[in-house]
């Protein structure tokens, strides 16, 4: 029988690895909103999806969030609400 032994060090890389991994992606997922001019040229929502609209129906220097939020027989329900607007205007 072969029985392996792993320094604690090992087992805390990779702890580390994987933390940063799952950050990454987390990060990766955030940054990939999506912005349209018109609610309409959204498509299809997935629930969980948020999609900035920037149509002028919010404050100044606040956009439009359009987010999908219950799964219903009839598709995804959304929630509309305005949110700080960050970075440069497009």
């Amino acid at each position: 029988m072969f029985i392996r032994h792993e320094s604690p060090a090992t087992g805390t890389a990779l702890r580390a690895a994987t933390t940063v991994g799952l950050l990454l992606g987390a990060m990766a997922t955030a940054a990939a909103t999506t912005q349209v001019s018109r609610e309409a040229d959204i498509a299809t929502l997935r629930l969980g999806q948020r999609v900035l609209v920037d149509d002028g129906s919010c404050p100044a220097g606040q956009i439009k969030e359009v987010k999908g939020v219950a799964l219903t027989p009839t598709g995804v329900t959304r929630s509309r609400t305005c949110v700080p607007r960050r970075g440069a205007r497009r």
